[in-house]
């Protein structure tokens, strides 16, 4: 196996580029060689940071460092397209913020160009790194909630406001990240409302409600106006529920050995009777999680992947299954909600 250590070129220095840049800097196998933003003051703020590593403006720096195997793009949504073309066409392989493009049409050139040059195509999804998302889906594959019935989701707070892309894509990426891990099948059909607060009528409030073909639905909302944070995924299965609470310190996943049973008795000899409900209130049992930072293990998934070449789940399809629901849904949002099929 290869030894020499990955040279690593980030773009964007922004929200998310300063958590990139530290766990790439603190990844074993990695050299962070170049930070690139078109920004003074992140780009002062990055040397200032990261004395040792180069800053600068020029994007094509990093695509014409032959030292540097590893593009991070960590820019506005708008600009994940180009960036990560032009790397892929470079010869690097790419990471790429979520949402993967704007469009399902950018999205899919990008998978057709990662195939076609060899390169990995890796969408950060990090949600999907988290202790908690590994036990789900251990519980998940173990059967231990019987069928899945429903999956509920709230992700709101305060801002941070996008003049780029509506709340949609801003958050709703992370709950479609988990409905494609949790779920056997993508959805059918999405039905999207939401409403504009700012002048550039970008929604920041959305609703999303989606049909499986096993006839299970998913909800999601997502806000940048609420006066709380809450980051809550409910799953609701035949024999167990789980609630997920990302703001939880210490307990963020809970099992609930809780549902219903519904049972007929007969009435008379005719022909009626009535529904009896058994609610069932067994135990709640909190498992022990990993509390490693999810951007870490991230890190490490992807070095594995470029040392063995093997394709990440998180790849470009993967991606494109998220923007694909996005574009529907947004597609739903422009006319008042109607239900709109998604392309398999």
């Amino acid at each position: 196996m290869e030894t020499d250590r990955i040279g690593v070129g980030l773009v964007g220095y922004g929200y998310w580029g300063p958590n990139l840049a530290r766990n790439f800097y603190m990844q074993k196998d990695c050299s962070l060689l170049a930070i690139c933003d078109l920004s003074p003051g992140r780009a002062e703020l990055a040397a200032s940071n990261y004395p040792s590593v180069r800053v600068t403006d020029n994007f094509q720096e990093l695509l014409d460092d032959p030292g540097i195997q590893l593009v991070l793009i960590a820019t506005p949504v708008s600009t994940h397209y180009d960036f990560t073309k032009r790397a892929l066409l470079a010869g690097k392989d790419v990471l790429v913020e979520k949402p993967l493009a704007a469009t399902v049409a950018e999205a899919q050139e990008l998978v057709d160009l990662s195939d076609e040059t060899g390169r990995i195509l890796f969408v950060d999804h990090t949600y999907l790194f988290t202790g908690a998302v590994k036990k789900i889906l251990e519980l998940l594959e173990s059967n231990e909630l019987g069928d899945i019935k429903y999956i509920d989701s709230v992700r709101i707070n305060l801002g941070l406001f996008s003049n780029d892309v509506n709340v949609l894509f801003d958050l709703a990426p992370h709950d479609l990240s988990l409905l494609c891990c949790f779920m056997k099948d993508d959805p059918v059909s999405v039905q999207a409302l939401g409403a504009p607060v700012m002048e550039n009528d970008q929604e920041a409030i959305a609703y999303l409600h989606l049909v499986y073909p096993s006839e299970i639905i998913a909800h999601c909302h997502v806000s940048w106006l609420s006066p709380v944070k809450i980051r809550r995924t409910i799953i609701g299965g035949t024999e167990k529920m789980i609630v997920f609470d990302d703001n939880e310190i210490t307990e963020k996943v809970k099992i609930y050995d809780r549902g219903v049973e519904f049972r007929n008795n007969e009435m008379s000899q005719s022909d009626i009777y009535k529904m009896i409900v058994d609610y069932r209130m067994g135990d709640i049992v909190s498992p022990r999680l990993s509390t490693r930072e999810a951007l870490a293990e991230e890190a490490d998934y992807l070095v594995e992947c470029i040392r063995t070449r093997q394709r990440p789940f998180t790849d470009g399809r993967f991606g494109l299954r998220v923007v694909k629901i996005l574009e529907a849904a947004q597609t739903s949002l422009r006319n008042g909600g109607l239900s709109v099929e998604i392309d398999s």
